[in-house]
């Protein structure tokens, strides 16, 4: 049998999440993007638009993109912002704040049911591997040929 490897099991996992995610926003008229999008935006003082990339770990050109999709289905509205001249913030619009509803119900539906299937102890060993993960990743911790362990 062959080993699966953890960035396998991570994309597999993903990519399985990402589809239902996918499937339940398509019920909404919407994607798993828009819904990632509305959930990142601060319903009360909205967000830089400068920040919603780093914070969603999306290039800024698809951001672009699903931002600008969102605007003409008045799910956002860019206003200046107050303390830079430069800088904008993106707003939801009364019909954003619904879909985010809409979308954070998915996904705390979702916690639910898994939750249901895993201890508490599993829980909290999950949220360890994956705090560990961040960090070798953010600190680059990957092996090259000349420091590979022996």
């Amino acid at each position: 049998m062959q080993e699966i490897t953890i960035d396998y099991a991570l994309r597999a996992t993903w990519q399985s999440v990402a589809r239902m995610y996918n499937e339940e926003a398509k019920k909404f008229g919407s994607t798993m993007a828009v819904g990632f999008t509305l959930l990142s935006i601060d319903p009360k003082k909205g967000t830089p638009s400068t920040s919603l990339g780093p914070k969603m770990g999306m290039e800024a050109t698809s951001l672009s993109r699903i931002l600008k999709s969102m605007e003409e289905k008045g799910l956002i509205e860019r206003r200046p912002n107050p303390e830079d001249g430069r800088g904008v913030l993106i707003y939801l619009t009364a019909f954003g704040l619904e879909k985010r509803k809409d979308s954070k119900d998915v996904v705390l539906k979702f916690n639910e049911v898994v939750k249901e299937h895993l201890s508490q102890e599993q829980l909290n060993s999950f949220f360890k591997v994956m705090d560990t993960i961040n960090h070798v990743v953010a600190e680059k911790k990957i092996y090259n040929s000349e420091t590979r362990m022996k």
